[in-house]
């Protein structure tokens, strides 16, 4: 058999290879056998070469006609299956059936974390204030009675973008603006991000605070107990117990570490005669840092420390959502795994 009459037959084998081809995997290996890089067509095209000049117009002609012909073939088999499988999917499908439930999105718990505490002290009447990440020294350290040697510098891990222009390592900057553009009294919160050069099991380089800050005439450390213990009851439930530790901030004088009763034990110290592994056994769970406003704190904004008083306090949402949500790793918070944001209300 010559040439053309080979390539003129590659239609009806392509046709009966067809007529057995049922799925899509069979209809592409039709496709290979035929018209692939290696296929019968191609094969038949590499004798080109010992025809004479004078055979090769013909010849060529009728292998362009085939493989437009071959390509036809596969396109309308290809149309049948896609109908066929169109046709059963409609004689299955049944209206009446309910269609799947959407997904619904929900809230990041650091959001709703957020959200709760800067609710409850809108109700207590303080206003959100904001301020740039990318702070001034004077800002972030000095006018918080923290001069370039003082060793509480030692405790932030600042990222620095300059000598003077840093990353915010906390949110007390806010404060400092909010005093160096507004006089007293004044009762504001700032929350945000803060960065600090530190990451490990329960720290990232990246994470979220709240400060507040109270200004007027007589302010006391009786005011301080009061707001942060009706706080922590309003977020954590009116059976909590409060309790006010000495500490030391620069910023703060006094300063005080303020502890709540273990969410997890209710303050025993013990679950099921185990010590608790939240708390360590103590019953108690260290929740923000706080202290009345020391005088050279106001004296750097303008302030008249003869004048006024104030407290300060200071509160990192990762910890209270973590309290708040019963969270066991910090890291679950950043992995962005969709079962685990899933549990949490919109």
């Amino acid at each position: 058999m010559d040439l053309l009459e080979q390539l003129n037959g590659l239609a009806a084998k392509l046709e009966v290879r067809l007529s057995q081809a049922a799925t899509e995997a069979e209809l592409e290996s039709a496709r290979v056998d035929f018209l692939g890089r290696k296929g019968r067509l191609a094969e038949l095209m590499s004798h080109l070469r010992e025809l004479s000049p004078e055979e090769r117009p013909a010849f060529g002609q009728t292998a362009n006609a085939v493989k437009q012909k071959l390509t036809a073939m596969l396109d309308a088999r290809r149309a049948e299956q896609e109908q066929a499988a169109e046709s059963a999917f409609l004689a299955s499908f049944d209206p009446t059936v309910p269609g799947r439930t959407l997904w619904n999105g929900s809230l990041h718990p650091i959001t709703l974390a957020m959200e709760e505490v800067c609710s409850v002290f809108r109700s207590m009447g303080y206003e959100i204030a904001g301020g740039p990440e990318v702070e001034t020294d004077f800002n972030c350290f000095e006018a918080l009675n923290m001069p370039p040697e003082h060793p509480a510098r030692d405790m932030q891990d600042t990222l620095y973008i300059s000598d003077k222009v840093l990353l915010r390592t906390h949110t007390s900057c806010v404060q400092v603006r909010t005093m160096m553009s507004r006089k007293p009294p004044l009762a504001v919160i700032g929350p945000g991000k803060v960065y600090r050069r530190d990451s490990d099991v329960t720290h990232t380089p990246m994470f979220h605070q709240i400060e507040g800050l109270l200004v007027d005439r007589r302010v006391t450390m009786a005011d301080l107990r009061g707001t942060l213990t009706a706080f922590v009851r309003a977020v954590f439930g009116s059976g909590t117990r409060v309790r006010f530790r000495p500490s030391f901030f620069p910023f703060t004088e006094p300063s005080v570490e303020v502890d709540m009763s273990c969410t997890r034990c209710g303050g025993h110290g013990h679950v099921d005669g185990q010590p608790c592994r939240i708390c360590k056994g103590s019953g108690w769970l260290e929740i923000l840092g706080s202290g009345m406003v020391d005088p050279a704190v106001f004296s750097a904004v303008g302030y008249d420390p003869e004048e006024v008083s104030g407290f300060a306090f200071g509160l990192g949402v990762e910890r209270i959502a973590m309290l708040k949500y019963g969270l066991t790793d910090l890291r679950m918070n950043f992995e962005n795994d969709v079962r685990f944001l899933h549990q949490f209300p919109v």
